[in-house]
């Protein structure tokens, strides 16, 4: 499903490419007044001098970092907007047995996009409550496990708490995915049916749907390692543009495991939610019996004609 939609990926990188760049743009300016009037920018240009760095941070014609970082954040934020208007057309897409056109994309955009913004509200709340109560609890389990007399008891409590927190939270993730995929895909228009509704299915089937998040979760493990791998061993410090295109295409490959997440919450509703369509059977109409003509013998007169 992902791979026949693969453009839905290319635009959503190219999205996310143009807000990074304007997103930067004041952090890049307020850098060449003080880079662009001193020697010390070659030891930033030919690697990183963390000391140099800071420097330059602390320097009194760098500006204010508020300023520089405002439009980053701003723009981040900005990102998720766009999200939640444009990702109702993806799930369509990804739902269709053809091209989804483009009226057909922008036309589920614009009806489901109030209704996204309140289930993106409802799983913030959820999620930043079920977050809290769960590093909550970490918290006293951490400080047992340091007094404990055992010298790695605290390493495997904190493995075990932050993995019980992040099946947790994946739990919840699917939750809401597949509440996207209901609101979008049956048109409700009320959007707490549609949360209760994706409950009763993630509780129904939690096992197999968290399987296959916490198997994308790993492809996306992998291809980050495998980027940072590969940037720090063959990319040399000086070279900027090496640097550019591993990093630009390790951001392409991360989006694939969080567009399959997506598809995987499409195809759980297109097996298993979508309603059957009452068939009705048909009946012939009743054939009335052909009149029954009563036929006589005819009786030949003797010398008549």
């Amino acid at each position: 499903m992902v791979s026949r939609n693969k453009r839905y990926i290319l635009w959503f990188y190219v999205l996310n490419l143009a807000l990074a760049f304007f997103g930067t743009a004041a952090f890049s300016n307020q850098a060449h007044e003080v880079l662009d009037h001193s020697l010390l920018s070659d030891r930033l240009v030919h690697g990183l001098d963390a000391t140099v760095f800071f420097e330059m941070l602390a320097r009194p014609e760098f500006g204010p970092m508020k300023a520089a970082t405002a439009s980053a954040s701003d723009l981040a934020l900005l990102f998720f907007v766009f999200t939640a208007l444009f990702l109702p057309g993806v799930l369509m897409g990804y739902a269709s047995t053809y091209r989804l056109p483009g009226g057909d994309f922008f036309r589920a955009c614009g009806r489901n996009l109030w209704r996204f913004v309140r289930l993106m509200i409802v799983a913030a709340v959820v999620m930043g409550i079920a977050a809290a109560a769960l590093f909550s609890i970490r918290i006293p389990l951490m400080k047992a496990a340091d007094t404990s007399t055992n010298e790695l008891m605290s390493f495997y409590m904190s493995l075990v708490t932050l993995a019980v927190i992040f099946l947790i939270m994946c739990a919840l993730r699917i939750w809401f995915d597949i509440a996207q995929a209901d609101v979008v895909l049956s048109d409700q228009k009320a959007v707490r049916r549609s949360i209760a509704r994706a409950f009763r299915h993630t509780m129904r089937h939690l096992g197999r749907l968290l399987g296959s998040y916490v198997i994308s979760t790993l492809v996306a493990a992998v291809i980050l390692a495998a980027g940072i791998f590969v940037w720090i061993k063959f990319v040399p410090a000086a070279s900027v543009f090496g640097a550019m295109l591993v990093s630009q295409f390790t951001l392409l490959l991360l989006l694939i495991p969080r567009f399959w997440q997506r598809g995987v919450a499409v195809s759980y509703y297109l097996q298993y939610m979508v309603e059957p369509i009452p068939v009705q059977q048909f009946a012939p109409a009743p054939v009335a019996a052909p009149a029954v003509v009563e036929t006589r013998p005819i009786q030949v007169v003797p010398g008549s004609n």
